[in-house]
Order: structure tokens, then sequence, then C-alpha cells
């Protein structure tokens, strides 16, 4: 990629950052409009799960795909198709007839999804060289999730109330066009000097964990443990598979090498937490806000700013943080603010006072907006560059696992909660191994920010970005070239 001025880098990061509107946008927007689509589909809590499920499991399955592959034909190239295929998919959703129709249309979306945060990640690392310009510009990235935090709820309550749980699909059409022909216009193409070949059977092997994994939790409630069991063989088998195959191939899906950098490994299991805490947290204050107090959509929007405004305030000074100080004080900053919240829910029952639920959201959303740029800037800082795409796709792929597991397993718990009594009357004893969940994924967040930064782990973080040089590169650096 040519050396481009300041101003023009700016613009790049911001059409980037439009990609990540619309997709974050979309989760948040469609969390408010659950118990809407609940009513209008005849949804059960399995079916909710699933709306939100069906798309991020599709994009953890498929982000380490559209990196590589964004990495060897283009970045630019699978950026617009993916702008593309997810507009398309919003326009699709906006039109479904039932349930299914829905749970499908969300796939093609997450197709398109897919194709666009960890390829403008990609395109982010290689606009932006210096190390503390990158760290800043990620800072930007993060603060981009806390707008659409801040935004999606109250956009989404006032559509929902004024005409219909259809028209949040609709935001996305204006932003993904404009967001594409500003592409064409603006960003240059650029490629990895040698990218990876492409990896069936491990993609394969990938989208038969996650799904099989998913699936049994969701369903484990409902269907009981003979129907699942199967499932979830099949997910341990895929997992097995993935470990054994991909060390023995020279151009792996998941190059586990990877994982050899402390910072790697502990930045992929906070982005597994922390997002697990973040599709939990949601879930289950969306349906608390609605189907017990009582609150309309817009109502419960209203509530939720006091988690999305820190969030967006926050996430740029993490950026800035782990600019001048590294990542460590924002992950103990984010772990700490995020056990705390989910205790206050957990053992303290926060939701039936306002003060309390208050203080809770507040605390989970200076938690989340610190644990962003930490986690992207780990990713990808300490890689070659010309295995960016791959490596923020992992770290991609992390986010949304974290939240399928999130939504999955904290979804899977309250239905067994609720079972068969009134909703309102059991929702808050339900709901409480919810938030343990919750707590348990913040103190994730927080021993391991204190463990995987210090000096030690640099410098294995340091080994494994030297192995994963090709040998003309380590080659021209032995030679000073």
């Amino acid at each position: 990629m040519p050396e481009l001025s300041h101003r023009r880098r700016l613009l790049v990061l911001a059409i980037c950052c439009m990609s990540l509107l619309i997709v974050s946008l979309d989760n948040t927007v469609l969390n408010v409009a659950l118990p809407a689509m609940q009513r209008d589909l005849d949804a059960s809590t399995s079916g909710l799960q699933w709306a939100i499920d069906a798309y991020t499991l599709v994009l953890a399955a498929l982000l380490m795909l559209a990196g590589s592959t964004a990495d060897r034909i283009g970045r630019k190239r699978v950026f617009m198709a993916g702008l593309v295929v997810f507009t398309v998919g919003s326009l699709l959703c906006s039109l479904a007839p039932d349930l299914s129709a829905l749970v499908v249309f969300r796939m093609v979306q997450a197709v398109g999804g897919s194709m666009l945060n960890p390829v403008a990640m990609s395109i982010i690392t290689n606009t932006f060289t210096d190390p503390r310009e990158r760290a800043r510009a990620i800072g930007v990235w993060g603060a981009v999730v806390g707008i659409s935090m801040a935004a999606g709820p109250l956009v989404g309550g006032l559509l929902v109330e004024s005409v219909g749980w259809r028209s949040i699909f609709w935001i996305n059409l204006p932003v993904g066009l404009a967001a594409l022909l500003l592409t064409l216009r603006f960003v240059p193409e650029s490629r990895a000097p040698r990218a990876r070949r492409p990896d069936p059977v491990g993609q394969l092997l990938v989208i038969v964990l996650f799904a099989c994994l998913t699936y049994a939790i969701i369903e484990a409630p409902n269907a009981g443990a003979a129907a699942v069991v199967p499932f979830a063989a099949v997910a341990l088998a895929a997992l097995a598979g993935l470990l054994w195959y991909e060390p023995r191939r020279a151009e792996p899906l998941v190059d586990l090498r990877f994982f050899r950098s402390a910072p790697f490994s502990g930045a992929t299991v906070i982005a597994v937490g922390a997002f697990a805490a973040l599709g939990g947290f949601l879930f289950l204050s969306t349906l608390y806000l609605q189907n017990v107090r009582g609150l309309s959509a817009q109502q419960a929007g209203l509530w939720m700013l006091p988690m999305a405004v820190p969030t967006f305030l926050c996430a740029p000074l993490s950026g800035r943080l782990v600019g001048s100080r590294g990542p460590r004080p924002s992950l103990l900053v984010a772990g700490g603010a995020m056990t705390v919240s989910g205790v206050l829910f957990a053992a303290f029952d926060a939701e039936t006072s306002d003060v309390a639920l208050f203080a809770g959201y507040v605390l989970f959303g200076v938690g989340f907006g610190f644990v962003n740029a930490p986690i992207t800037n780990t990713a990808v800082s300490g890689m070659p560059r010309a295995q960016a795409g791959v490596a923020a796709a992992v770290a991609s792929t992390s986010r949304q696992l974290g939240q399928t597991l999130g939504v999955a397993v904290v979804g899977a718990v309250l239905a067994a909660g609720v079972g068969a009594s009134s909703y309102r009357d059991a929702f808050v004893s339900a709901a409480r191994p919810g938030w343990w969940i919750t707590a348990g994924c913040g103190l994730v967040v927080l021993v391991l920010g204190a463990l995987t930064t210090g000096a030690w782990a640099r410098r294995t973080a340091e080994r494994t970005a030297g192995r994963l040089q090709s040998p003309e590169v380590r080659e021209a650096a032995g030679t000073g070239a």
C-alpha cells in the first residue's frame, strides 16, 4: 500500500469505521427490538437466541476465511463485496415473513459482515504504520462501538415504536451504500506479499465446531440431553480435528503458532470473555426492561444510555492509554469494572433498584469501553504486517464467538430457570446465574489482563513474530537489509 497523507489516512479510517458502525449498530438495535419480534413472530426464548446467534455464529465461522482471502486477492475488493452482501442481507431481513426466514436472512447479512470488520482492521493496520498512531486509530475504532451502543437503543426504540421492528434494518441501507461509494473512490488496494492458500478442510471444521457447540447450548433446556449430546460430541471431534490437522498444513486457516505469543493468546481469550459478557448482558437487560418492567422499546433504549455513553467516552481514552502505557492499565480497568457490575446484579439484584441498576450499567459501560482497544492492538501489533488480515480476523472471530456463546449460555440458563413459571415473577431469580456468568467473564478479563501483558509475555510475542516471518524477511533482517 502506498504511503498516504495524514488527511487521506483519516479518511480511510472514517470509511472503515462506517462498516463497523452498521455491523455494531445492527446488534444493539436488534436487542431493543427483541420483545416486539417475539410478539410479532410468536418466538420463544430460544427463537430470540437464534435471531441473534445465527448472525454472530456465521460471522465467527467465516471471519478467518475472509481475512486470509482479503490478504490474498485484495482487501479493498473483499471489503466492497462485504458491503454489497451486508446491505442486501439487511433489505431481506426487513422483508422476512417469519422467524425462520429472518434467521436465514441474518445469516446472509453475516456473510457480508464477515468481509467487513477484519478486513477494515487490516486496512487500518496497513494504513497507520506508526505504533502510537495505530493505537489512537484503534481507539477511534473502539469509540464507534460506543457510538453504536449509544445510538442503537435510542434509534431502535424510536423506530420500533413508530414504524415497527422491520425498520431497524433500513438504517444499514444508506450507510452501506455511502461506504461502498467512498471505498471505491478513496481506499487504496492492498494485499499481503505472500498470502496463505485456502484451507477448505480447516474452514469446514471451524463451521462444524461453532455450529454444533451453539446448537447444543441453545437447545439443551428444551430438547434435553439425549438430543444435544451428539452435537456436543461432534463439536468436540471437530476441535480435536482442528488441533490435529492445522499444524500439519504449511498454510493453515488457523495458524496455531500465533498462540505461542502470550499477549495474543491472552487477547483472544479476553475477547471471548468480554464479548460473552456483553452478549449476555444485553440479552438479559433488554428482556428485563421490556418484559418484566413493562417499558416501551424507546424507554428501554433510554435506560441503556448509562451503559452506552461511558463506552463511547472511554474507548478513545483507552486507545490513547494503550498508545502511551501499553494494554495492561486498560485491561485492569475493564476487567475490574465488568466484574463489579456483574456482581451487583448477581448478588444484590441490582435490576430491582433504579440506583443500583444505573450504577451497574455505568460500570459495565466503562469496562466495555476500555476493553476493545487493548484486544485489537495486542492482536495485530505483535504479528508481521503481511499476516495482519489473519491476525485481525482471529481477534474478530474471538469477539463474535464470545458474543455467540454469551447469548447461548445465558439464554439457556434463563430458559431453564423460568421453565413453566410466570415469566415476570421468575425472571430475577432465573437470571441470577446468568449475571454470575457475566461477572466471571469480567474476572477472566482482569486476571488475564494482568498475567499476559508483562515483560515475559512481550518476549514470547517477539519470538512468535520471528517464527512467523517468511525466510526472505528473516534473511533480510539478519543482513541488515
